[in-house]
């Protein structure tokens, strides 16, 4: 099979939110994704918009950028995209969230997109198809030469774990504490193709795998390929995907600016003639692990040799690494906004927080922990929301730029 990949320019960003539409009344899900995508707001030409996209389950709309040049003007095709849509989600008394998952809704209880690619992918999975109550950020990054792709999404899964602890946002399944900090993780890596990179040094290796898998009626096209990292062919990119999704644009901005800012550090190593150093794939399905049930208190490996650190000193230098790429890709500030992250707790330790310390209610206090949290634009103290919930005020201004 010959996969052409269709190299785009260097570092070049998009990027990729996957929103829950949220009742207002009950703070459970709608599955009221089509009453919003048929909307005039929603339609351009008689089209849905370019920035908007259908997704497996009703009670989902993804938000997309266009392929720009910088995390900021990802983040300004999203939020503008999001303000479009509010008039029509006010009427329809729904909110935009989102996190990995939500806190206390029933996979059970959702209804699937009608698509045929959507049905035969839960008549194939079954129970584990029925599941995927999953929402996630994706983030794919410009490569300019097709030589440079498979040594690409080698690299950063040797830094898959770190970037899923930072995003680590679904410790709650139908409204029970899984002990994880990424029970998404583990879910979407039940479908036969999702989960960890297989690691290719050839792109030769690569078209055999697809060839392979769509022979042997596994996939019907390579876009079914659904690898924490992955190659994109026809955008002529890599793709990250490892992350849960996060509850705001400052976050959604962070981990994208910490993908494009990994990809061209890697890149430049490439350009320098470098070898960079694969993780063996025990060690990043051992680290993908270690990430969703830990967060981040993770200890990861770092190399072949089996070295570890905890997850938070790790990220503390690639920070530190990534400053220089950071300025010349103008996401400095968006890059800097992980230290908040550190701050604060990722979003799973925040919803804890919440959960253990609300008086009553804790499942629909984390919900809204996530709305105000999205409408703020930003992470919050959870102990300072639980005490403005308390006392009955509005947690946050929608229009906050903080």
């Amino acid at each position: 099979m010959h996969l052409t990949f269709s190299s785009s320019e260097r570092s070049t960003i998009g990027v990729e939110w996957e929103l829950q539409l949220i009742d207002k009344d009950s703070n459970d899900l709608r599955q009221a994704a089509n009453a919003i995508l048929d909307a005039p707001e929603a339609q351009v030409d008689g089209k849905l918009h370019p920035h908007i996209q259908r997704e497996m389950l009703l009670n989902t709309i993804e938000i997309t950028s266009g392929a720009r040049h910088t995390v900021g003007e990802c983040m300004r095709d999203i939020t503008e995209t999001i303000e479009l849509l509010r008039p029509v989600t006010d009427r329809l008394r729904i909110e935009l969230g989102s996190a990995g998952t939500h806190p206390f809704a029933s996979p059970a209880f959702q209804r699937v997109t009608d698509s045929e690619r959507y049905a035969e992918l839960v008549e194939r999975t079954q129970y584990w198809g029925r599941q995927m109550l999953l929402y996630g950020i994706h983030v794919h990054v410009g490569v300019e030469s097709r030589d440079k792709v498979l040594p690409l999404q080698s690299a950063l899964a040797s830094r898959l774990g770190h970037m899923q602890s930072l995003a680590a946002s679904s410790p709650f399944w139908s409204g029970r504490d899984t002990g994880y900090a990424s029970n998404r993780a583990m879910v979407f890596q039940q479908l036969p193709t999702a989960g960890i990179p297989q690691q290719f040094e050839q792109w030769d290796q690569l078209e055999k795998y697809a060839a392979d898998m769509i022979r042997t009626g596994i996939i019907d096209g390579f876009d079914e390929v659904r690898w924490d990292v992955r190659p994109s062919p026809k955008l002529g990119t890599v793709e990250n995907r490892v992350f849960d999704a996060a509850t705001n644009a400052t976050e959604v901005a962070a981990l994208a600016a910490l993908t494009h800012c990994l990809v061209e550090w890697y890149s430049r190593k490439l350009d320098a003639g470098e070898q960079i150093e694969p993780m063996p794939e025990w060690f990043v399905a051992e680290n993908k692990w270690r990430s969703a049930r830990y967060g981040m208190e993770a200890i990861l490996i770092l190399d072949a040799h089996g070295n570890e650190e905890l997850v938070t000193d790790t990220v503390v230098r690639m920070l530190n690494d990534l400053e220089p790429v950071a300025k010349d890709l103008k996401c400095a500030d968006e890059l800097a906004s992980i230290e908040k992250i550190l701050k604060l707790g990722a979003s799973y330790q925040r919803q804890r927080i919440v959960a253990e310390n609300a008086r009553h209610n804790s499942r629909e206090a984390v919900t809204e922990l996530l709305l105000a949290e999205m409408r703020a634009g930003r992470p919050l103290n959870p102990l300072e929301f639980l005490n403005t919930r308390s006392k009955g005020a509005p947690s946050t201004d929608r229009d906050s730029k903080k």
